[in-house]
């Protein structure tokens, strides 16, 4: 294992774990205390941001010394994370016409404001 992957990747993907488990619950208890229509939409909103930041932490994982490439694989990494989350988002709403539409942008921007604060913390 190189350097790079025991000192970088596993806290990337600590803040994917812990933007996980906060879209988890907040989609838990907006089911529980809202409806379960809610519940579920907020749940895919917050998936649809973990697996952005799942897809970025995984194309940066392979990382490199050279400060150029990085800075293209960190930009390439976002491009690609912009567009799944774009998909994801236009199939959400193809998919589950009955997903209330504000639950599903909250549940989207508490993971997103989660994986924000997880950089902090890890």
């Amino acid at each position: 294992m190189s350097d790079f992957t025991q000192t970088v990747a596993r806290p990337v993907f600590k803040v994917v774990a812990l933007q996980f488990t906060i879209a988890v619950f907040f989609s838990a208890a907006t089911g529980f205390f809202g409806s379960h229509a809610n519940g579920w939409s907020a749940a895919i909103g917050g998936a649809i941001a973990v697996i952005g930041s799942l897809v970025y932490a995984i194309i940066v994982m392979r990382g490199t010394n050279d400060a150029k490439q990085a800075f293209r694989t960190h930009f390439r990494a976002e491009m690609v994370k912009v567009l799944i989350t774009a998909v994801l988002f236009a199939s959400a709403l193809v998919l589950f016409s009955s997903a209330a539409t504000v639950w599903l942008i909250l549940g989207f921007a508490v993971a997103t404001l989660a994986y924000w604060f997880a950089l902090l913390a890890v």
